[in-house]
């Protein structure tokens, strides 16, 4: 049998805004079955997902692993499109409220197989350790908060340098070489799936690009300082594929969520990635790939506006550069934080109980095939 593909992404983000939610988006089908995992730091929830759907590709159906954002080893998410079924962790900072409880969606607290006199035993400590690790979070949003800043006023040198016509004539050429050979679906509303291809993690600047264009045909790869016209780029793109009817996924910035990093069509299997730091990303794992274009748009910038704020164009990248590092290292501290607690709880686990509640959760599944 041939084995199910995976598609990996993030659900979730640590954002200039805080922490930043499409989990929403992460079902994008009429769900059948949902179970919802509760239960502490170290409980297993992840573990169960990734054993869970290590069995589901071994039996040939494709699922999709949605990643935690501050620990990106670990699941928010397990997704399986042909099943119609999902797990999800419903903890926070992502709570899942079940629409139709006990028909669609399913409680399974795993918290009913720890040893709670003994997690009481560590009360004080367990608080204590998640209020520095909250405390980690905000630091971390802070100063992501200020690299938004600093990232403007960079990209508002850039913007006063920038030939707007040039970049115009360019999506005029992009629209007529990708778009125009799609044939437009003007009788249906087009499907609009938001989730993050990166993230800001405990390990800096993590993506699954690879993953998620694993199917692509086509990819544009639009390159170039920031401020010169790839977002607003990709936002007419973006509209242009709805105003014809295109089914679309749209993977927003870790950074500035407000803002698409990647536009993906699944039919015709067509990508746009705006590629500028700290994201580099090539290609070369892409095996069904036909075609790669490289969009410069530093080519549109004018030379004599940019020399007169070199000073201050290289003063705001050596600032950026720390901010956005000081915000990393603050999400390292916060995963050291949640280590500690996973230790605490996972001595009061009995992990007999979990083992078993997941070869329950699996015949359930497996029983809907």
């Amino acid at each position: 049998m041939t084995m199910g593909k995976i598609r990996k992404m993030f659900p979730g983000n640590n954002t200039s805004e805080g922490f930043y939610s499409f989990y929403h988006q992460m079902i994008f089908f009429p769900a059948e079955k949902v179970f919802i995992l509760k239960g502490g730091p170290g409980s297993g929830k992840s573990t169960l997902m990734k054993k869970v759907g290590a069995e589901i590709v071994k039996r040939g159906f494709a699922a999709e692993y949605h990643y935690c954002s501050s620990d990106n080893e670990s699941l928010d998410g397990l997704v399986i499109p042909d099943l119609k079924m999902a797990i999800l962790d419903g903890t926070a900072p992502h709570v899942v409220d079940p629409k139709y409880p006990g028909v669609v969606e399913n409680m399974v607290n795993l918290g009913d197989f720890w040893d709670e006199p003994l997690l009481r035993r560590n009360k004080e400590k367990i608080i204590e350790i998640n209020k520095q690790k909250g405390q980690m979070f905000r630091l971390a949003y802070e100063h992501l908060r200020e690299a938004k800043v600093v990232q403007e006023q960079l990209e508002s040198y850039h913007q006063e340098a920038l030939d707007v016509a040039g970049v115009r004539k360019l999506l005029f050429f992009v629209k007529e070489s990708a778009l125009n050979s799609i044939t437009p679906q003007f009788t249906k509303a087009c499907a609009v799936r938001r989730l993050f291809a990166s993230a800001n993690t405990s390990r800096g600047y993590v993506h699954h690009l690879d993953s998620i264009l694993q199917d692509a045909r086509k990819l544009y790869l639009l390159r170039g300082e920031v401020g010169t016209g790839k977002t607003g780029f990709l936002k007419a793109l973006y509209y242009e594929a709805v105003n014809r009817g295109i089914d679309l996924e749209v993977y927003h910035c870790p950074f500035a969520p407000q803002r698409i990093e990647l536009l993906y069509l699944p039919q015709p299997a067509i990508g746009f990635l705006r590629v500028d730091e700290p994201l580099a990303y090539e290609p070369v794992n892409l095996y069904s790939l036909q075609a790669c274009r490289d969009l410069d748009f530093d080519q549109f910038l004018k030379t004599k506006e940019l020399l007169f704020y070199q000073q201050e164009r290289k003063d705001a990248k050596k600032r950026l550069l720390f901010l956005r590092n000081e915000a990393w290292n603050k999400l390292k501290m916060a995963k050291v934080y949640h280590d500690q607690l996973e230790k605490l709880y996972f001595p009061a686990m009995n992990f007999e109980d979990v083992n078993q509640k997941r070869e329950e959760l699996l015949e359930k599944i497996l029983s809907g095939i």
